[in-house]
């Protein structure tokens, strides 16, 4: 299990949210991406946390990932950066996007807990 907490989150993230998509980044994020994400850090990370079929909890709201990118676990990894778009799944998934389902928008504060398991 992947877990981590958000530490701030930017001040575009709400005009997102008609769009159902949550751009996640690691506080290491340069200043003009901090706006548009969700900046959050690590407190216990997997090998392989991102699968389809798996799941991404806000707090206690649970989504399933029905789709993701080839490089959404490297980029996760790497820089806790992936791109949640929670609709259905497009017929060329970008590499950094995950999609999860249900299709809305999570509820997100600072201090919410992000688990994928």
């Amino acid at each position: 299990m992947t877990k981590s907490v958000v530490q701030e989150i930017g001040v575009l993230v709400p005009t997102f949210k008609e769009d159902k998509i949550v751009i996640l980044f690691g506080p290491q994020a340069p200043k003009e991406l901090r706006e548009m994400a969700v900046i959050h850090e690590f407190e216990h990370l997997t090998e392989e946390p991102l699968k389809q079929g798996g799941t991404i909890q806000f707090g206690d709201e649970s989504f399933t990932i029905t789709a993701l990118g080839t490089i959404a676990n490297k980029n996760y990894k790497e820089l806790g950066h992936i791109s949640i778009y929670f609709q259905e799944p497009m017929e060329e998934v970008l590499p950094g996007a995950v999609f999860a389902h249900p299709h809305r928008f999570p509820t997100i504060d600072k201090g919410t807990v992000i688990t994928v398991k």
